[in-house]
């Protein structure tokens, strides 16, 4: 694997660079970013900078423009300093530098930047160092250090609160009241402009030489959507100069305050944040994400390469960081990361990030979950709006209860030179059969029948009442039919049963068939109550009456399953030289998208995906054809499409191409490629590293409720170690070359291995040989 970033091989927890490069810059922003799941900061330079992306994000305060979909406001900039050391203003882009470097502690989130600054004869030493905390949501805090062994300094410092930051020139913060309170504590208001979310924003600073507090008066600079402070300090040769800034921001969305009480509350909060030093926050901090995160998701790679384990590392951090605790929020497919997406989320979570919340922290699964029970009505709105019953999911969703955010319009077509439509919001409606599948594998998993009987359950019957109301009836086939969609294969649009969509609202519909039964017999009055709200005697008859006679396209005579109606009638082309690294559409350059639905040619997983989340239904030479016959023509487009790939390749012991693709995906945010990541992160990418672990090497899969673990670990590993949870007990999963064991803390559970049924103790070990399997590599 090849990072833009560098390694340590003692220390998997350690991402830098050495080397300053502006042009460089808005890609280690995007991977050093710094957030909490509530705040979100980029990993901008304190000074400002060319080409860099001051973002400053809080999770679901969303803002719409005019006739635009929602976004998240580009927040007032807490990170700012300007410093002048004698009369020349501080660049790295002036005088010389030398002894760069920054790095991120992935372990608790410190991001750390020093150099040695060369002008006019002096060598001046810089520090920065800053964080977001994960103890309090709210705080950001940051350090400055500076020293000089050559000469004298005259130095100049503003910093404070700047809000002339906007969306790529769209404004969504009206400015409110900006003052200083107690001589000391600086506080900016503002508001979106459509949904009225108030903010405060507050600073206080602290200035010391040689760890002694310096009893200066700053000097207050307000102007439009500004208030800084400014310092002005002479500092001896040999003296050490520190700045802390200590920074908060509150909303009225917030679930700890009161709407009419941001100010007060976030002013007192800030007044016993800085009774404490950096460190001292700092180690608070560091306990958090040690007790709420890592003690939480044990995943140990043993490797003569330290990558993967910075690989995952990196993953899980990334994943604690742009989550949101709020159920009225969910994870976008950039997280807090950038403005890609407007903070929007996608399938991305459900299919490729639930599984590792799921299978290591079921409350935040089931807070991502009640989101999009959160989101029913919206949900019906749309299915309605349609002509539909049921709940229609929207294909990109902002806060719970919005509705569909997908805008109506996307890049310029190659040969037309318009903006080309975007259809997903309309077309793409495997979504709600998504949703059904995190539900399903969550209760799998957790046994949580609270959650079933409160959330799931409506979830999974009003996603099965759209799908029944989506059918059409096909006379010639004697069969129905979903016509008009988008797959997962984006580059297919209008086309009729796609086999991943059919596939899965019959599925949606067998289950709802099966919770009505199960709710009859064992639960009749939450049956009662759900059938007076959704008619659900009038939808069972008619799922009943359906179910059987929808059309599954079946594999061919030569056991590829088709991806929709026409495909496989489609035109081949060679598609090497189109094959991208997970984000960059090299096709587009030749060919427009009406073109390359006329073609042979896949974006990401489609068949493939199905038959790895649905590997029940199909046979190992099925799978095995699909793969031979997909995997060549498709592109990977989309970063969504690696992990699927490998996890399969896997599964089926292809172990070259697993690791490969492995590699690849880890390199989609990781890797040397400029300008992929400017707009932020690849979220499912990045939860898909988790899945390649831990499904594919792992060999960790639920299937029909069971669990089914058949490691395979790559040759280039000596061992895996990882614990997920299960019925409620913690299973350590320890991988060797020729065995695996099973260890539990908690409660007796059942696995399956190669067909055979084992039993684990409470509270005991298990230890299994691997069966040596033939590898069907060419």
């Amino acid at each position: 694997m090849e990072y833009c970033v560098t390694t340590k091989n003692n220390d998997s927890w350690y991402i830098g660079t050495n080397d300053f490069d502006l042009f460089k810059a808005d890609k280690t922003e995007a991977i050093m970013f710094q957030g909490n799941g509530y705040l979100g900061i980029r990993a901008t330079a304190e000074e400002r900078n060319l080409n860099e992306r001051r973002d400053m994000f809080v999770a679901g305060t969303f803002d719409a423009f005019n006739d635009e979909v929602t976004e998240l406001p580009n927040l007032p900039d807490l990170l700012n300093m300007e410093i002048v050391i004698n009369q020349r203003a501080f660049s790295l882009s002036t005088g010389l530098i030398e002894n760069y470097h920054k790095h991120l502690n992935l372990k608790n989130g410190e991001l750390v930047r020093s150099f040695d600054w060369l002008i006019d004869g002096n060598r001046i030493s810089f520090k920065f160092s800053r964080f977001v905390s994960m103890s309090d949501v709210h705080l950001f805090v940051s350090k400055l250090e500076i020293t000089s062994d050559q000469s004298d300094l005259s130095i100049k410092l503003n910093s404070g609160i700047d809000g002339q930051y906007s969306n790529s020139g769209t404004q969504h913060l009206v400015e409110g009241d900006k003052r200083l309170f107690d001589g000391k504590i600086l506080q900016m208001q503002e508001k979106t402009q459509q949904t009225n979310i108030g903010f405060a924003f507050n600073v206080t600073q602290k200035a010391y030489i040689d760890e002694v507090l310096l009893k200066v008066k700053p000097n207050i600079r307000m102007d439009r959507r500004q208030i800084f402070d400014e310092y002005n300090v002479d500092l001896t040769k040999g003296e050490k100069f520190t700045f802390v800034k200590y920074a908060n921001v509150y909303t009225t969305i917030d679930n700890d305050v009161g709407h009419d009480t941001i100010s007060d509350i976030s002013m007192d909060a800030i007044k016993r944040s800085s009774l404490l030093n950096y460190d001292e926050l700092l180690n608070k901090s560091t306990n958090a994400w040690n007790i709420n995160v890592w003690q939480r998701s044990l995943i140990s790679i043993d490797s003569d390469d330290v990558k993967p384990q910075v690989a995952i590392n990196f993953a899980r951090y990334q994943l604690a960081a742009n989550t949101p605790k709020d159920s009225r929020m969910n994870i976008g497919a950039k997280g807090l990361t950038g403005e890609g997406y407007k903070g929007h989320t996608f399938w991305d979570t459900e299919i490729y990030m639930l599984p590792y919340f799921t299978f290591t922290m079921p409350e935040m699964a089931r807070n991502l979950l009640k989101y999009r029970y959160l989101g029913l009505d919206g949900a019906r709105k749309k299915a309605k709006a349609n002509g539909y019953w049921g709940a229609q999911f929207p294909w990109e969703s902002a806060w719970s209860t919005d509705g569909e955010m997908t805008p109506p319009w996307g890049s310029v077509d190659i040969v037309t030179g318009k903006p080309m439509r975007i259809l997903s919001g309309s077309l793409e409606q495997h979504i709600t059969s998504d949703v059904v599948i995190a539900v399903m594998q969550y209760l799998s998993i957790t046994k949580d029948e609270r959650f079933a009987e409160e959330m799931g359950y409506e979830i999974i019957l009003d996603a099965a009442k759209f799908w029944a109301s989506r059918l059409e009836w096909d006379p010639a086939r004697k069969k129905f039919v979903i016509d008009n969609v988008i797959g997962p294969d984006e580059y297919k649009e209008h086309i009729d049963n796609s086999a991943f969509t059919n596939y899965t609202a019959f599925w949606c519909i067998q289950k709802a068939i099966a919770v009505v039964g199960l709710l009859r017999n064992s639960n009749p009055e939450i049956y009662n109550e759900l059938n007076l709200r959704l008619k659900l005697d009038d939808a069972y008859q008619d799922w009943i009456s359906k179910v059987d006679l929808i059309f599954l396209p079946k594999p061919n005579e030569f056991d590829v399953i088709p991806e929709d109606d026409t495909y496989l009638q489609k035109k081949i082309i060679e598609t090497t030289q189109y094959q991208s690294d997970g984000g960059h559409a090299k096709i587009f350059k030749d060919y427009n998208l009406q073109q390359i639905n006329d073609l042979q040619v896949t974006k990401q997983a489609d068949v493939l995906l199905l038959v790895f989340l649905f590997e029940d239904l199909f046979s190992d030479d099925i799978k095995l054809a699909n793969w031979n016959y997909y995997e060549p023509k498709t592109t990977h487009d989309s970063s969504l499409s690696f992990s699927t790939h490998s996890i399969l390749a896997s599964d089926l012991n292809l172990a070259d191409k697993a690791y490969d693709y492995f590699e690849r995906a880890c390199e989609v945010d990781l890797g040397t490629g400029v300008g992929k990541s400017a707009q932020g992160l690849h979220m499912a990418s990045i939860g898909g590293i988790w899945n390649m672990i831990v499904e594919g090497f792992g060999g960790i899969r639920v299937l029909d409720g069971q669990l089914r673990i058949e490691p395979h670990l790559p040759s280039k590993w000596n061992s895996l170690h990882f614990e997920i949870n299960w019925h409620g007990s913690l299973l350590k999963i320890d991988v060797y070359k020729d065995t695996f064991q099973v260890s539990v803390l908690g409660d007796a559970i059942t696995f399956i291995n190669h067909n055979e049924i084992y039993h684990v103790a409470a509270n005991s070990k298990i230890e299994i040989p691997i069966s040596i399997e033939v590898n069907v590599e060419d």
